[in-house]
């Protein structure tokens, strides 16, 4: 009897042992899906930050797309190309007419400025001339084309040529001081060529835009009432384009009034300079002082 309870007692136990090991068996196979799962988790959560940084950088350039966007959208189609190319023959020959007014204005100030620069230049030359034994002597150094040269010289035949009976009337000084102030007087003559110019467009020039901008903003108006839409934007563009012609007027009339006063002064310092070198000539021939002693 005891042998056969201790057989049933190892024969339970066995099959206990047997039941242990089947149910650890089976854990460890669905613990380990669970474990491998774990790894890939991992990346997506890491993923997640950089969806997250991602995002902004996606915002600011859809932010920049659309400013671009609106940029263009508000591009404006009037200018100068648009008024050039749908203006009439009167808005064109004022354009036109301004150009050739700030062309000649550039042209004669260039001109003038050199012209003045060699007159000065000549003037600090003629001073040389009472260093010279005499006046012929001092005139046969200066350049041939010197203004101060043409003086001295008229001069001398002034000098040399009061002995006939047309000038028996005229006494030496008056005969000798008329021909050198005469001489002076053709060479201020000839800086004063092309002055007119810069004084019409500097007082026209404004003028001249002012109607381009009227003849704009009249014939904008009528289009606007032909096309029954009177709103803001259908106004502003037109008349804003037709303000140009004034706004290139005064770009037109500044610098030409401002040359032109520049100039003026310039053109009155030579002039001081050939007369006073005229009455030096004068007082040498009739009296027979240089110009540098006194």
């Amino acid at each position: 009897m005891l042998k056969k309870l201790s057989s049933v007692l190892i024969l339970a136990l066995a099959l206990g042992g047997q039941h242990f090991l089947v149910s650890s068996a089976v854990a460890q196979d669905a613990t380990a899906p669970a474990t491998e799962a774990a790894p890939a988790a991992a990346p997506a959560t890491e993923a997640a930050p950089a969806a997250d940084a991602a995002a902004p950088a996606a915002d600011a350039s859809s932010v920049i797309d659309a400013a671009n966007d609106s940029t263009v959208a508000k591009e404006t189609p009037h200018g100068m190309e648009k008024m050039w190319n749908e203006g009439d023959v009167v808005t064109r020959g004022v354009l036109i007419l301004m150009v050739i007014m700030s062309a000649s204005t550039w042209y004669i100030a260039a001109v003038k400025l050199m012209v003045q620069s060699k007159l000065f230049k000549q003037a600090v030359e003629a001073r040389k001339v009472w260093d010279s034994k005499s006046l012929q002597d001092g005139v046969n150094n200066l350049k041939a084309d010197s203004a101060f040269r043409a003086i001295a010289e008229d001069g001398l035949k002034a000098l040399k040529h009061h002995d006939g009976k047309l000038t028996d009337k005229i006494d030496l000084e008056s005969w000798v001081s008329m021909s050198v102030h005469r001489s002076a007087s053709n060479v201020t003559n000839d800086l004063q060529t092309g002055m007119a110019v810069l004084a019409t467009v500097a007082s026209t020039s404004p003028f001249v835009g002012l109607f381009g901008t009227v003849w704009g903003i009249y014939h904008a108006l009528i289009a606007i009432a032909v096309s029954g839409q009177p709103s803001i934007d259908k106004v502003a563009g037109p008349v804003g384009e037709a303000l140009i012609a004034t706004a290139i007027g005064l770009g037109v009339a500044v610098p030409a009034v401002f040359l032109y006063n520049w100039l003026v002064r310039r053109n009155k310092v030579a002039s001081e300079s050939l007369n006073a070198f005229a009455a030096d000539v004068h007082a040498y021939l009739v009296v027979g002082v240089h110009g540098g002693d006194k």
